[in-house]
């Protein structure tokens, strides 16, 4: 009989895609393993066809009815470990819930907001790792084999994968601007990003615009359109998760600050520009794509702390509204040259 294994991680759509991989690790490794994910209700979108994942949708808007219903979910049953894998407190008080053998948490350096009270077991401590390594580490502390490569395993339906396919052959050879993050703070300038829209466009590339159903979404996509010199198509708000991950997975090039579709086109092996200002992208960058990255986050950090990024806390953050104006057209163009030349 294979392992119980229960992972909790609700959100958000990138440290979820980061979650896929170790997920899929296990399931290679250990085959007969009964894999149960608490997630919440939009992340849940993402991945609910994942192959022999029992999924448990933990609605925070719901308060202490959503704790209840956790509650009767997992009742009766005694799980060999649950994967404490959101530090928020919400997360770890609901946590108690689920019975486990082992309770692994993170360890002392990446436990904040009293974390370390509900876990029994910690995973390894490990310097400057990328949020995805740092998952990996809940594999390792299970005693998951390593595997050669890494891989994610986000089914969608037949449905979804013609209509994207379709979408692709209509626009021929196009790039992907993903253009708002969940904090306006996050964004580049929609003048910024129309420039670099004109100049693929102008190479013969198309230029397509994607993003949620959200008000900060709909307002950076509107604005953009109102900067482009050629007219770009728009499916912001437009698609379900599932249709946006192939229409990521078809495109040539995405180009993203730090928001969940930079981290979904990473899952389907598509190449991602990321623009960072706020946040360290060696800690949270699309992986595989971090020398693609365009970021102004090691100078910002050292003129507020007063030291380079290696001598602070790992995660720490910079703040202000403009950082992400010292982000040039020109520092972008440099990236996105090599794909449009």
């Amino acid at each position: 009989m294979g392992k119980k294994i229960c992972l909790m991680r609700l959100s958000a759509i990138g440290d979820v895609c980061h979650a896929v991989a170790m997920v899929t690790r296990i399931q290679s490794q250990w085959r007969d393993a009964e894999i149960t994910w608490v997630i919440g209700k939009v992340e849940y979108q993402l991945v609910k066809l994942m192959p022999n994942v029992r999924f448990i949708i933990f609605d925070k808007s719901q308060g202490k009815a959503a704790v209840e219903s956790l509650k009767a979910a997992v009742a009766g049953e005694t799980f060999d470990a649950l994967l404490m894998m959101q530090v928020a407190l919400r997360a770890n008080m609901a946590s108690r819930v689920i019975k486990a053998k082992q309770r692994i948490g993170f360890d002392w350096s990446r436990s904040k907001e009293l974390h370390w009270l509900f876990a029994n077991k910690r995973v390894a401590a490990t310097k400057h790792a990328h949020v995805l390594e740092g998952f990996m580490d809940f594999a390792d502390a299970l005693g998951v084999p390593k595997s050669d490569t890494l891989t994610w395993n986000i089914p969608v339906t037949p449905e979804d994968a013609r209509w994207a396919e379709e979408q692709a052959k209509a626009l021929g050879k196009y790039v992907v601007i993903s253009p708002a993050a969940s904090k306006a703070e996050r964004n580049w300038l929609p003048q910024r990003y129309a420039s670099i829209a004109d100049y693929i466009q102008e190479s013969g590339v198309n230029v397509i615009l994607c993003g949620g159903p959200g008000e900060l979404d709909r307002k950076t996509a509107d604005a953009i359109k109102a900067e482009v010199k050629h007219p770009v198509k728009d499916f912001t708000g437009k698609t379900s998760l599932h249709q946006l991950l192939m229409l990521l997975k078809h495109a040539h090039l995405v180009i993203a600050p730090d928001t969940g579709p930079a981290h979904m086109a990473t899952t389907v092996g598509t190449p991602v520009i990321g623009l960072y200002a706020h946040s360290n992208p060696r800690r949270t960058g699309p992986y595989h794509n971090l020398e693609r990255v365009v970021s102004v986050y090691d100078e910002c950090i050292e003129v507020q702390k007063g030291k380079p990024w290696k001598a602070l806390p790992w995660g720490t953050r910079a703040k202000g509204s403009e950082l992400m104006e010292k982000i040039s057209v020109e520092m972008v163009k440099q990236k996105v040259e090599p794909f449009i030349a």
